[in-house]
């Protein structure tokens, strides 16, 4: 259905003699967000931030907004975000929305279009981790699939006619390199038959981000709307909130001292990627890519990387079916 991930791929990719290279950037390693939004001139263009108001999502709101974006923060508190955005240079205003709720969703859709007949940039940054008990949202979907995954799609769904008219237009999703530790399992989406575990249904919820991308990307570039998802790479925010205190060190993310491990990022750091993807001119018309590190992630089924995007994530099939789920979850069929 559609086309497949390799025309995608194929469209993304810069060729030397006959080699495909994968897209990277000319950034050094492991360069903030300010680094990567240097010499970028981003006046007269509007961006929504979801969960802008913590962790990395502070981050890309203030790069963005160093670049003379109009930025709208979209986040659960309020509060919160009134505060980040009053720290902030330039145009940075604040939406109310709640991703596991459809009607906050809708709501904050409406409220924004009442204002904003354009949008350059939707950042699909807010997320859930790891929730210890299964929790459902008021339409029976698994809390973590809910927020990071349905939400977003009904989001990107009633925004596409002001994406489109801002084409070209990007959308980046955030996905994590928790993705490789669950396919989308459209059997049993809801953990209604099988045991629910929390970093399985982390990791649906994760690889369904990769799955949101290259769907929005078949579903909208003929409009020059494209859709790329970013592993930020580890960085210790409050996404981590549901976690045992005692986890990260089990894990070897922190030692006893309480430092963390050199492969961590600060939150500067892992802003970086997601605000490339929105920015960088190496970008300019692809979509359906998983990105890391600033540069386009190649697939591995290597049960032992922590790099690469597993091959289900980049599923065409997988991705229409995750995207009917939702539709009819919602009812919103139309952009």
């Amino acid at each position: 259905m559609g086309d497949a991930p390799g025309s995608l791929k194929r469209a993304s990719i810069s060729e030397i003699g006959s080699v495909a290279m994968p897209i990277s950037s000319p950034l050094a390693p492991r360069p903030t967000a300010l680094e990567v939004v240097a010499g970028h001139d981003l006046s007269g263009k509007t961006a929504i931030v979801t969960g802008g108001a913590s962790g990395i999502g502070v981050e890309t709101v203030r790069a963005l907004a160093t670049a003379g974006a109009e930025v709208t923060i979209a986040a659960r508190s309020v509060d919160a975000a009134r505060d980040v955005a009053a720290s902030m240079p330039g145009n940075v205003s604040v939406g109310s929305l709640d991703l596991s709720d459809l009607a906050s969703v809708r709501g904050f859709a409406q409220e924004w279009l009442g204002a904003h007949d354009r949008l350059d940039l939707l950042i699909e940054n807010a997320g859930v981790m790891a929730i210890p008990e299964l929790q459902r949202n008021a339409d029976g979907w698994e809390m973590q699939l809910a927020t990071n995954v349905l939400g977003h799609q009904l989001l990107a769904v009633l925004l596409a006619p002001v994406l489109a008219a801002a084409a070209p237009s990007r959308v980046v999703c955030l996905s994590s390199s928790a993705h490789r530790r669950s396919p989308f399992v459209p059997e049993d989406p809801q953990f209604e038959t099988r045991a629910y575990d929390p970093w399985l249904a982390y990791g649906q919820s994760k690889t369904g981000d990769v799955l949101l991308a290259l769907e929005l990307t078949r579903r909208l570039r003929d409009r020059g709307v494209t859709a790329n998802s970013v592993d930020p790479g580890g960085i210790m925010t409050n996404l981590q909130r549901h976690m045992d205190p005692e986890l990260p060190k089990r894990l070897g993310w922190v030692d006893d001292e309480g430092n963390l491990h050199p492969a961590f990022k600060t939150p500067e750091q892992g802003a970086a990627t997601t605000v490339w993807a929105a920015v960088g001119s190496e970008l300019d018309g692809v979509g359906g890519l998983y990105l890391q590190d600033c540069a386009e992630a190649e697939p591995t089924d290597d049960p032992e990387s922590m790099s690469g995007v597993r091959a289900y994530a980049l599923d065409a099939d997988a991705a229409v079916a995750l995207w009917e789920l939702c539709e009819a979850t919602h009812g919103h069929t139309k952009f």
